[in-house]
C-alpha cells in the first residue's frame, strides 16, 4: 500500500464529508475524469464542481466505513465505503424526495497523478437507492 496515496483518499472523503468544496476539488487534477454511476463521463474540475452543485442540491451525504486500498506505486487505488444520506429535494428523473435517509454501499476506483486524483470512477446499486428512497 502506498501511504500518501491512503492520506490522500483519506483526505478527499473528509473534505467531501465537511462539504468543503474548495478543499475537495483542490485534490482533483485540471482534467480530471469523472466517470459518473452508470451514466456519462466528465472531464475536467469545472464540470466535476457542477456536478458536485447538483449533488449537494439534492442530497446530504456522508461517506463512512471506508476501505482504502492501493497499488505499490500509489497511482491506482480503490475505496470501498457507506454513504449514508438524505434526499432532500427531487433530481430530475429520480423518485420525488421528502427526506427519505438511504445506507447504500458504494465503491470508487482511482488514477493517481503528482499527488492528486487524476480519474474517479464511482458505483453503487442505482436500484438499491431507488428501493430505498421509494418505500
Amino acid at each position: 500500500m502506498n501511504q500518501a496515496t491512503v492520506q490522500l483518499l483519506t483526505d478527499y472523503y473528509a473534505a467531501f464529508n465537511r462539504q468543503d468544496m474548495d478543499g475537495f476539488l483542490a485534490l482533483l487534477t485540471d482534467d480530471v475524469i469523472h466517470d459518473i454511476n452508470q451514466g456519462d463521463r466528465e472531464v475536467g474540475k469545472a464540470a466535476f464542481a457542477q456536478f458536485m452543485d447538483r449533488m449537494n442540491t439534492h442530497y446530504k451525504e456522508e461517506i463512512v466505513n471506508i476501505s482504502i486500498t492501493t497499488n505499490e506505486a500509489g497511482d491506482r487505488a480503490a475505496a470501498e465505503f457507506t454513504v449514508l444520506g438524505e434526499y432532500l429535494s427531487t433530481d430530475e428523473g429520480l423518485p420525488e424526495a421528502d427526506g427519505q435517509r438511504y445506507n447504500l454501499p458504494a465503491g470508487a476506483f482511482f488514477d493517481i497523478r503528482d499527488g492528486q486524483v487524476a480519474r474517479v470512477t464511482n458505483y453503487y446499486n442505482l436500484q438499491d437507492w431507488i428501493a430505498q428512497v421509494s418505500g
